[in-house]
């Protein structure tokens, strides 16, 4: 998990989706219709809306030089899982950890480590930014998620990858999730090796996602599961993750 609000509310988004509001002031027609203004003044779909609609759906978040990576990258949030069953597996080098692929698919897998790290991998060096305020520049490595989804083959009715965590808050295991067209984002990856070494099991060791076009807390660390649904609605309070369902932050963040 990326960020503990401790009171901090997501007061960036609303920033962004202000910005974007702006961009369209000028634009008679589109403020005017029914549609403009159901864009307009409707939450956080409008600023998922207004996004994707004033920027390319596909487009890269910036990539950095290895001249640009920062010196010291904080780990927020969980930083160490502390139970039982995570601390065997670190024991162990996560020799035993597996990570299964369920849900609205058409070929479930249950997947190795090994055999996720043999996966052809991207390297990118971008930048975290933290819903706290600060950011980081840091080198991520491991397959792309849309090399497992394809793998598997996803079923017609797909919409989310919901990701399972072995960290607990208050007892409950952490999750969060993301739309299929995030999921599919060249850049969305599930890192496995961070900053030319294996992944810290302070940044979510043996493995996190990467989705560098949302802010940091999306970017779930200890994933041990991921599953394919067509509604966040069943899922824990409905929201779509944990800090999301206690009102905290909202779903969609992104940058």
């Amino acid at each position: 998990m990326s960020a503990d609000p401790t009171n901090i509310r997501l007061t960036r988004r609303a920033i962004i989706g202000g910005l974007a509001g702006a961009a369209l002031t000028g634009c008679d027609a589109f403020q005017q219709s029914d549609v403009g203004r159901a864009i307009l003044f409707s939450g956080e779909t409008a600023n998922k809306a207004l996004q994707r609609t004033i920027m390319d759906r596909n487009a890269l978040a910036r990539e950095f030089d290895e001249s640009d990576m920062s010196p010291i990258f904080r780990s927020n949030g969980t930083r160490d899982p502390d139970t039982p069953s995570y601390n065997a597996m670190a024991a162990n080098g996560f020799a035993d950890w597996t990570l299964p692929i369920t849900g609205l698919v058409e070929r479930p897998m249950v997947l190795s480590l090994d055999q996720i790290r043999a996966m052809p991998a991207r390297t990118q060096i971008t930048r975290h930014d933290c819903v706290e305020g600060w950011s980081a520049i840091g080198k991520w490595h491991g397959p792309q998620l849309s090399l497992l989804l394809q793998a598997v083959g996803l079923k017609t009715n797909a919409r989310y990858a919901v990701f399972r965590c072995a960290d607990l808050y208050n007892g409950i295991p952490y999750y969060e999730s993301i739309d299929l067209i995030d999921a599919f984002h060249p850049q969305t990856i599930l890192a496995w090796a961070m900053n030319d070494g294996l992944l810290p099991i302070p940044h979510g060791a043996p493995l996190r996602l990467r989705v560098e076009r949302q802010l940091g807390y999306k970017h779930a660390k200890y994933v041990e599961g991921i599953e394919i649904v067509d509604s966040l609605a069943p899922i824990n309070g409905g929201q779509g993750g944990y800090w999301e369902d206690r009102g905290a932050y909202e779903w969609y963040a992104g940058i």
